[in-house]
């Protein structure tokens, strides 16, 4: 059973040892597992259009690569399962089917919290900004369709404006840059994928773990997140302590 909330120091050879927080000035949202209850359509699609091409892919692959670039997981199990180096071009050909098959889909949920989260954020005075490792445009559409409110679309980061994607800081390093310019110490990032945790704290973030996933707390903490809640409702209701905690550093 999931503990309510779960506090890690960063591990001796995380990347943000030893640097100190300011008061914060961004909060930067992943979106698969944290704004939407999205992943397990993910996990069925990946599952379907990876067998397409002879590739064996779980629903725990897809936690596991969660926040990567789609191509760059497809050239990755390409290359250890079929010996294949498959070009950008060929593993968007197999992202495009994935993405077919996601959309057939029923459009996933709102998680419980979202909203009430990204307002309380807005009345602390903090920026909100998004950081996705998707390149499905109507995905983007939707998030500035669901969250116009708090974010514009040049606050979201996306497959497009990064060469290399998760577990690399270069997705949240460009997220502080489109929030306006912020430094890794001013941002903290909401994540539930152990990639996207990586990326976070690689980034200099202060990291918030979301798990909402089936995914053991451990695997999450072990990237260094600095804390961990089991759901965004609970990190919602934590947010005035969270952020008292930082302010007080």
């Amino acid at each position: 059973m999931k503990q309510v909330t779960m506090m890690s120091q960063p591990q001796q050879d995380s990347p943000s040892v030893g640097e100190s927080w300011r008061e914060p000035k961004v909060v930067l949202f992943d979106m698969d597992g944290v704004l939407y209850d999205s992943m397990p359509n993910h996990g069925v699609a990946w599952q379907r259009a990876m067998k397409e091409f002879g590739i064996h892919f779980t629903l725990e692959d897809s936690y596991a690569t969660e926040g990567a670039r789609g191509v760059d997981t497809i050239r990755k199990y390409a290359k250890a399962q079929l010996d294949k180096e498959l070009s950008e071009d060929e593993a968007q050909r197999i992202y495009d089917v994935k993405a077919h098959y996601f959309h057939e889909m029923h459009e996933a949920k709102v998680f419980d919290g979202v909203i009430d989260l990204m307002r309380k954020i807005k009345k602390s005075g903090l920026k909100i900004g998004i950081v996705t490792g998707s390149a499905q445009l109507p995905l983007i559409e939707r998030v500035t369709r669901d969250f116009g409110e708090f974010v514009s679309k040049d606050q979201i980061t996306t497959a497009y404006d990064v060469k290399r994607g998760k577990p690399n800081p270069d997705p949240y390093l460009m997220g502080l840059q489109k929030a306006g310019n912020y430094s890794p110490s001013e941002g903290i990032v909401v994540e539930n994928a152990p990639l996207g945790v990586h990326a976070g704290v690689a980034a200099g973030c202060y990291t918030v773990a979301i798990n909402s996933g089936p995914l053991a707390d451990s695997v999450l903490l072990k990237e260094g997140a600095n804390i961990l809640f089991p759901t965004i409702r609970k990190f919602t209701d934590s947010w005035e302590c969270v952020l008292e905690h930082l302010t007080k550093r």
